[in-house]
């Protein structure tokens, strides 16, 4: 299986940057999409945005849309969270997942589909 590990959280003021990773291990040579999710406190997981397969399309939420940049490293097996223009809404813990190859669909982000995760990171802004 594969292993996620996110890192880069942290607490900045509204307005600040931070940059997210995720680094995969493991069996990564299959056809992986792989998302970010947050979930804030008292809220459900919502998805944040996907690269899909070989990294050629991506689709954020309209909340991210803008302030959020996700790009994909294959050779590195990582995928990053380039976030801009932080709010205190964007406050939530980060997850990092892959999407087995199995699924093809598109937006919005099936949680089901998504059977890898990492433990999270947390961002706050305040």
């Amino acid at each position: 299986h594969v292993q996620l590990v996110e890192s880069g959280g942290g607490s900045v003021q509204a307005g600040g940057s931070l940059r997210l990773s995720c680094t995969a291990s493991g069996d990564t040579d299959g056809p992986y999409s792989m998302a970010w999710f947050r979930q804030a406190p008292g809220k459900e997981r919502e998805g944040v945005v996907v690269i899909y397969t070989g990294g050629g399309t991506t689709d954020y939420a309209d909340s991210v849309r803008g302030r959020f940049t996700a790009s994909r490293d294959n050779a590195k097996n990582t995928l990053y969270l380039h976030m801009n223009n932080l709010k205190p809404e964007d406050t939530a813990m980060y997850y990092c997942a892959l999407r087995h190859p199995k699924y093809g669909g598109y937006w919005p982000l099936v949680e089901y589909e998504y059977t890898e995760w990492g433990q999270g990171t947390q961002v706050t802004v305040s």
